[in-house]
């Protein structure tokens, strides 16, 4: 028998090596990757990119989860930019807030010191509240007994009103006409809605002589006696209720519960006014 030859094995080297070579050449390519990304893109982007990964590896959170953490971000600018031009919006309505009050009271002081210097101390009075400037003129000062044509000397009154307020031609101005519950049935004024709605209407025809008024701020109601302020059983209550009150409308109110709305509108004044004005 032959004996057989054993060849010597072929020794193969180390390949180990190959592991952590690829590993490197994988790195190396993302990063070449990253850089040409980089080098097309805009700067904001770039930014984005680096933030995104600068919070992976601090945080220990994945490329893919800074998507949401953006999005927080974002979230969170959002709301406080809203919050600061809520404040800012606040601050301003304040700061106009103060000024109407400081206009007002400046009218109202020029008001009272014309009834105290033309001795109408007893016809007129003024009052200032959170919703108006309110002017309350007697109707003997104004107009006979019966009628809605104001008398002659009282047309200088109406007119030295009007003079006051141009210098505020921005308010809306309602004027309203009131009676006493004594009924009167005449060919031209069959009930009291009619008598204190033309009285009023009167009235402002002489405000809005004044070219510096503009009539889309006026408007003007009849409340019959339905909105008395004294007693109509004795002479001078039902003298007390028949008036004419003419109000100058704050345009800044403070808010209130359940109303997130500050202004207050002539047309809404308006509409509760003719709706009062409709017969029962």
């Amino acid at each position: 028998m032959s004996r057989r030859r054993h060849e010597p094995h072929e020794e193969h080297p180390d390949e180990s090596w190959l592991l952590p070579y690829s590993d490197l050449m994988t790195l190396l390519l993302a990063l070449f990757i990253v850089l040409y990304a980089a080098s097309s893109v805009n700067t904001s982007k770039f930014e984005e990119m680096s933030r995104a990964f600068k919070t992976a590896f601090s945080s220990g959170l994945g490329v893919l989860d800074n998507g949401a953490l953006t999005e927080d971000n974002k979230q969170k600018r959002r709301t406080d930019e809203d919050l600061e031009r809520k404040d800012d919006g606040k601050r301003s309505r304040e700061a106009l807030q103060q000024q109407e009050q400081q206009n007002l009271e400046e009218l109202q002081k020029e008001l009272n010191q014309y009834i105290q210097k033309s001795g109408l101390s007893s016809q007129l009075e003024t009052q200032l509240n959170q919703s108006e400037l309110l002017i309350t003129i007697r109707d003997n000062a104004l107009f006979p007994s019966g009628s809605a044509n104001i008398k002659p000397d009282s047309q200088k009154l109406a007119t030295a009103i009007g003079h006051m307020l141009q210098q505020y031609p921005d308010y809306e101005i309602l004027v309203t006409g009131h009676t006493d519950n004594q009924p009167i049935n005449t060919s031209e004024f069959p009930s009291n809605w009619e008598l204190s709605s033309k009285r009023a209407i009167n009235f402002m025809k002489i405000l809005l002589d004044n070219p510096a008024f503009d009539p889309k701020r006026f408007s003007a109601i009849g409340y019959g006696e339905f909105r008395p302020l004294d007693s109509n059983n004795s002479d001078a209550g039902r003298a007390t209720n028949r008036r004419v009150e003419v109000s100058i409308l704050r345009k800044y109110l403070e808010p209130t519960d359940g109303n997130n709305s500050n202004e207050i509108t002539l047309s809404a004044i308006a509409q509760e006014g003719k709706a009062a004005a409709q017969p029962k």
